[in-house]
């Protein structure tokens, strides 16, 4: 049997008027995997516990099988593994943002204006953490580049007491209300403050903004926690299993759990990714022996996040025509059996434009237990509230790879 889980981040939607008040999701055009729900299963499941903010840390890892309120030490310690650092379990790391802030005067009063600085290009941003790490690097602490904007800080005897904001849940607000607060809160907020006059008038952001793109003027730095002990995901469901995707986050959880991760070019975490290469990446690894490929695409929380309807209306459908249906019906053609569960590892609705811990809906196809047509059941929150329910994500996992 092999095992494919299709990760549409952020698609869970709330109601929309715009949309007739239907959700995203149930007015996507994704005919394949409805077709799927039609003669599988569908279902909503709670991703994310109580008492634990809705990151796509949290979620990825309830998703994977993992309970986020055993495992999760921070989201930075992941996409560090990701990266290859090696924390000591004294180090703290951190995710350090390079984001767009908009205004004059005093830092605090500037306003953020994009959590991506526009997607930056790893090239460009490579640039930009060589700058601070100039500034700020020392045998304590240190930058390190990881994706297009996201990026890593450790701090070697660090804490983790300080309570910090992700930037992309304050698109709009001043600054000042969100700086880092506790213990530990003045080191990181200073760096934050002077990165700006590190940042603002830097080559790559004159060039960005002669190219009219948003410049990557400051550091946001916020995910504290400390090195993760993830149990072998072989060890808990007996499969040999690849993670593709465009983010550290989730590379980071692959590596921690003895996944293998798969690298593919052109994948950018946006709706602009490189579709065609992640699923020939994953028949490739299903034809090489592996049981379990997940694949991750970031490109509908992106959406989200800028308040972009129709761009994540457009995901959808594309991971609908370019991810799920190639990947099928490969295993198909290769006479395999298979399962596939295709589920958001959380809802970003656009009303909010930031995570929700709203349950979100689930598709499980089995191919050796196919059910009668119903094309009432569909890939969305509506079809998804009539069938079976789950309180934790990680119990959907042992219940689709049958433990």
């Amino acid at each position: 049997m092999k095992y494919l889980v299709v990760v549409p981040d952020g698609a869970g939607d709330d109601k929309i008027e715009a949309l007739g008040g239907k959700s995203v999701l149930d007015a996507a055009d994704m005919p394949f995997t409805d077709g799927l729900a039609a003669r599988g299963e569908v279902g909503m499941v709670r991703t994310v516990p109580p008492g634990i903010a809705p990151g796509s840390d949290a979620a990825n890892l309830s998703v994977m099988g993992y309970d986020p309120s055993v495992y999760l030490t921070g989201r930075s310690p992941l996409e560090a593994a990701s990266i290859g650092i090696e924390m000591a379990d004294d180090d703290v790391a951190f995710r350090a943002n390079i984001v767009t802030l908009e205004g004059d005067g005093a830092y605090e009063d500037m306003i953020v204006k994009d959590h991506s600085s526009g997607e930056i290009t790893t090239e460009e941003a490579d640039e930009l953490i060589k700058a601070v790490n100039e500034a700020f690097a020392d045998d304590r602490r240190k930058f390190y580049t990881g994706t297009s904007y996201r990026h890593c800080l450790v701090i070697h005897g660090g804490t983790t007491g300080m309570t910090v904001t992700p930037p992309h849940d304050i698109l709009g607000k001043r600054c000042g209300d969100y700086m880092p607060k506790g213990e530990g809160a003045e080191e990181l907020a200073d760096m934050m403050k002077k990165s700006y006059d590190i940042l603002k008038d830097h080559p790559v952001n004159k060039a960005r903004v002669e190219r009219g793109l948003n410049p990557a003027n400051s550091l946001w730095i916020w995910g504290q926690g400390k090195k993760p002990q993830l149990s072998p995901f072989y060890d808990k469901y007996g499969l040999r299993g690849t993670a593709i995707s465009a983010v550290d986050l989730i590379k980071g959880i692959a590596v921690c759990a003895g996944l293998n991760s798969v690298d593919v070019e052109g994948a950018t975490g946006t709706m602009h990714t490189n579709f065609k290469g992640k699923a020939d990446a994953a028949v490739r690894e299903f034809r090489n022996g592996k049981d379990f490929v997940y694949v991750h695409l970031e490109g509908p929380d992106e959406c989200a996040h800028q308040g972009d309807m129709d761009g994540k209306l457009i995901c959808l459908h594309d991971i609908d025509q370019k991810i799920v249906k190639p990947i099928v019906e490969s295993l198909r053609e290769d006479g395999e059996d298979y399962r596939v569960l295709v589920v958001p590892d959380h809802r970003t609705p656009l009303a909010i434009r930031t995570h929700s811990s709203t349950p979100v809906s689930y598709v499980i196809y089995d191919s050796t237990d196919e059910k009668p047509e119903d094309k009432e059941r569909r890939f969305c929150e509506s079809s998804g509230e009539k069938g079976r329910y789950f309180d934790n994500g990680y119990e959907l996992a042992d219940y689709f790879f049958g433990k």
